[in-house]
């Protein structure tokens, strides 16, 4: 199993934390979409990561992916039991897409990585100062609503749990940490499941592309003991257009 896609996108965390979790050897072609070439078009019409390659299958969407994955390998069940607790941690897993996604990565990593590293720019602090302000602490006010007082949104680690925590290391490498004091039930919480091995087993790999340049990332991670791709889609050229992180 191939997953193509960077170690510091929370879609590609996800679809990785999963097969930690299910003890699932896969190897990675660690793209930024940006820097993807005209094959990986191909492969993700749409220029978007994660995409998985099983044997001839190509799954794009790291929703679909998941339950791919979780349906066809045994293991820890990503899902909780029941029509209503399934239905509940579905919600969840989009909220964190949707929201977590807009918020966390496209108005504040972004603007605090995104737009120095790969374009040269300076953040938009409007769109910076708005998300600081308003809209993260209103999603962290819903998610304290959410969180139970300790332990797991459904006894056991989820793909409901997995999701959220997957943004929250992005808002991290963006440089913000969560108040304690003001969402205590959500501090304890992703501290706790970020420091689960699922999670932590991709953090080395996560500071090595912070520290090496777009362009060298596959070497580096190669060095630091990747499971890396023989062959990648990707170009040393960034290229403008519709791509999710």
């Amino acid at each position: 199993m191939k997953i193509v896609g960077s170690y510091l996108s929370p879609y590609v965390r996800k679809v990785l934390a999963c097969l930690e979790l299910k003890g699932i050897e896969y190897e990675i072609d660690p793209i930024v979409p940006y820097y993807g070439s005209s094959q990986f078009s191909r492969i993700s019409p749409l220029r978007r990561i994660p995409v998985l390659l099983d044997d001839n299958l190509v799954l794009s969407d790291s929703t679909i992916i998941a339950e791919y994955i979780n349906e066809k390998y045994p293991g820890h069940d990503l899902m909780p039991g029941g029509a209503e607790l399934r239905g509940h941690a579905r919600w969840i897993e989009e909220y964190a897409d949707s929201r977590l996604g807009e918020v966390f990565i496209w108005h504040l990593y972004n603007q605090v990585v995104i737009r120095k590293f790969v374009w040269g720019k300076e953040p938009d602090q409007v769109i910076l100062k708005k998300a600081l302000e308003d809209e993260i602490p209103e999603t962290l006010d819903y998610l304290e609503s959410q969180i139970p007082d300790s332990g797991f949104l459904f006894g056991t680690i989820s793909i409901a749990d997995i999701s959220v925590a997957s943004f929250f290391r992005n808002a991290a490498f963006a440089r913000y940490r969560v108040d304690a004091a003001r969402w205590p039930k959500i501090s304890t919480y992703v501290e706790e499941l970020l420091g689960m091995e699922c999670f932590s087993k991709l953090h080395k790999f996560e500071l090595v592309c912070l520290k090496t340049p777009i362009r060298e990332h596959r070497q580096a991670l190669l060095q630091a003991g990747a499971p890396i791709t023989e062959q990648t889609f990707g170009t040393d050229t960034p290229q403008a257009g519709i791509v999710s992180i």
